[in-house]
């Protein structure tokens, strides 16, 4: 049993990418679902793919990597927020991740969102993680 689902989420990437593989399979919620939307619209995974099983469903994540160097193109997954102490930010407050370079993944009123998207609807929440 998981007792932290994001940082489970961010661990599977993190540790397939460190064995160079091209396909993750990630356990579904809809708060995974989002978190990998988002991750593909700013271009850290190559593809994902959402299948129905019998129980909860999976995600399937192709991860990217530069075809000279071979480095994986997501080079920090790092939680903020956690169970036991969780951040919270008002549009103000979020701060630059690589001088803006990087991205932050907010859980809001209004959504699962970056910090850019938070700031241009003025909503404040959850700091989940930061991506670089």
């Amino acid at each position: 049993m998981v007792t932290d689902p994001i940082a489970d989420f961010l661990t599977r990437i993190r540790n397939a990418q460190m064995a160079n593989h091209r396909i993750v399979e990630i356990p579904a919620s809809n708060l995974k679902k989002r978190m990998t939307e988002i991750l593909y619209d700013k271009g850290y995974i190559l593809k994902y793919k959402f299948e129905d099983d019998s129980k909860q469903g999976v995600i399937k994540i192709a991860l990217k990597y530069d075809p000279t160097t071979k480095e994986p193109a997501i080079k920090s997954l790092e939680r903020v927020s956690r169970p036991g102490l969780r951040q919270y930010a008002s549009p103000a407050e979020f701060s630059r991740v690589k001088n803006g370079l990087g991205v932050s993944i907010i859980s809001t009123s209004k959504g699962v969102m970056t910090d850019k998207e938070a700031k241009l609807q003025n909503v404040g929440g959850e700091v989940l993680c930061y991506i670089y």
